[in-house]
């Protein structure tokens, strides 16, 4: 299990990564807002430890961005303050537990251990309704797909290829592959449909976001590049 331990007060950051070494967690550390950002858009964690009084940027700010593309990763938020206000505003930018300084050691294992559990099980009740790669989210029990905070709407086609590709995040699916998958064996596609397809779904899964995620690989077929 990997944690993310996002505190700017150097001694607390060491202790809490110390402690959760002790029960043989892999720990990542982040001193700022901006740095911890960069973990969470590039890296995957099962869960992260954030102060709320960050520099750079603060962990309200920090953890209402990162909802915005993974709604999973259980977040405990730490603040020097029991106000109830804080709470609210936390849990209201996603945070799915609190912990005010200062806590005993034991309380921030037992708070972790259980947002793991939750999480494990939530994930295991929900495994096939939820799909997130590269800041795409995919509600594959609701048909929706959500890139930025931002609902995109597609075809069925259109939506059909992007689960295709985004279930293999990283691997190679041929054109066959596609035409299998989506309109089966039956009907005369060629891969020129594909094409038009791909290029119809990176015109509105990429390019209003400044992105190339969808990428080809010139004779073997189509991917999706992880961030």
């Amino acid at each position: 299990m990997r944690i993310l331990v996002i505190e700017d007060e150097t001694t607390l950051n060491k202790n809490i990564c110390e402690a959760l070494l002790a029960e043989n967690f892999a720990v990542e550390r982040a001193f700022d807002g901006f740095l911890a950002e960069r973990f969470l858009k590039k890296e995957t964690f099962d869960c992260v430890v954030m102060d709320i009084n960050l520099p750079k940027k603060n962990g309200f700010d920090l953890c209402k961005e990162f909802r915005e593309y993974d709604a999973q990763t259980p977040i405990l938020m730490l603040t020097a303050f029991d106000e109830l206000e804080d709470k609210i505003k936390g849990f209201d930018s996603g945070a799915d537990d609190y912990l005010t300084k200062p806590f005993f050691m034991k309380e921030m294992i037992m708070r972790v251990n259980s947002l793991l559990k939750r999480s494990q099980s939530k994930s295991e009740n929900n495994t096939n309704d939820i799909i997130i790669a590269s800041g795409i989210l995919i509600n594959t029990a609701q048909k929706k797909v959500k890139r930025q905070n931002q609902e995109i709407q597609l075809t069925p086609r259109e939506y059909q290829i992007l689960v295709k590709i985004c279930k293999n995040q990283g691997e190679i699916i041929s054109k066959n592959d596609l035409i299998k998958e989506i309109w089966g064996t039956s009907l005369d596609v060629n891969t020129n449909t594909i094409e038009v397809y791909v290029n119809f779904l990176r015109n509105k899964i990429d390019k209003p976001f400044g992105k190339n995620s969808i990428k080809t690989k010139i004779g073997y077929g189509y991917y999706l590049e992880i961030e």
